[in-house]
């Protein structure tokens, strides 16, 4: 091996090269961990927030960012920032070669769930305030999804109607009750909800809404008809 003269050469060559390359490397990260070297300068949001508060996003910033350009810990902020009120996911690069881009995306409320939380348009649970006329959505854990797809299904079949649901109560057995815009409350119960209620929007125009500011309750869990409840007394 030792008198091998061409193999020598190679070994020495990429030892030389190894070398070069860790040098190279050191010099690399100790220029750009340099605190005065390439500092970020700004922050640039791509779209204006309209529920999350900008000062209190300033804060967040000014505390989580440090070090520079190619130091700042930008998964660090990320957590940070989806941590506020309002902050559904944020997304941040570098734009070299001193600033930040964050791009925030917000929750989009569609009701309130138990009445101290909030759920938004993908059905995800979320915590903050809000004084936006919602629904109410009213169910067990681990349901917000499933009951905010099937409020969008029940409002399109009630369109016809001009109704809504203004809430929506989920038991613990899977049995849906609405509480319509009109005041009346409809029992769908656990099976055949959009059957159930697509032959509620058929039979109303007829037998329910010359009656509706009067009737209170609707049970449509009959196979073939539907019973009336609750009915106010007349002054």
């Amino acid at each position: 091996m030792w008198d091998n003269a061409p193999l020598l050469r190679n070994i020495a060559n990429a030892l030389l090269a190894v070398s070069v390359c860790a040098m190279l490397y050191g010099a690399v990260y100790y220029a750009t961990h340099l605190p005065g070297l390439f500092p970020l300068q700004s922050v640039r949001l791509s779209v204006a927030p309209e529920r999350v508060d900008p000062a209190v996003m300033l804060q967040v910033v000014r505390y989580e960012v440090q070090g520079n350009f190619f130091t700042v810990d930008i998964e660090r902020l990320r957590q940070s920032l989806e941590k506020l009120p309002w902050v559904r996911s944020v997304n941040i690069r570098r734009e070299f070669p001193s600033r930040l881009a964050v791009r925030l995306e917000e929750h989009q409320a569609l009701a309130h769930w138990n009445n101290h939380e909030l759920v938004n348009q993908q059905g995800e649970i979320f915590t903050a305030g809000s004084d936006q006329a919602l629904p109410s959505f009213i169910g067990p854990d681990g349901a917000a999804a499933e009951v905010a797809r099937n409020y969008k299904q029940f409002n399109q079949q009630l369109a016809v109607l001009n109704l809504q649901a203004a809430q929506i109560t989920l038991s613990p057995r899977h049995a849906w009750q609405l509480h319509l815009s009109n005041g009346m409350v409809l029992e769908l119960g656990r099976e055949d909800m959009q059957q159930r209620l697509a032959r509620f929007v058929a039979v109303y125009p007829y037998s329910l809404a010359g009656i509706q500011g009067s009737v209170k309750n609707v049970d449509m869990r009959y196979r073939n008809g539907f019973a009336v409840s609750g009915l106010a007394k007349q002054s």
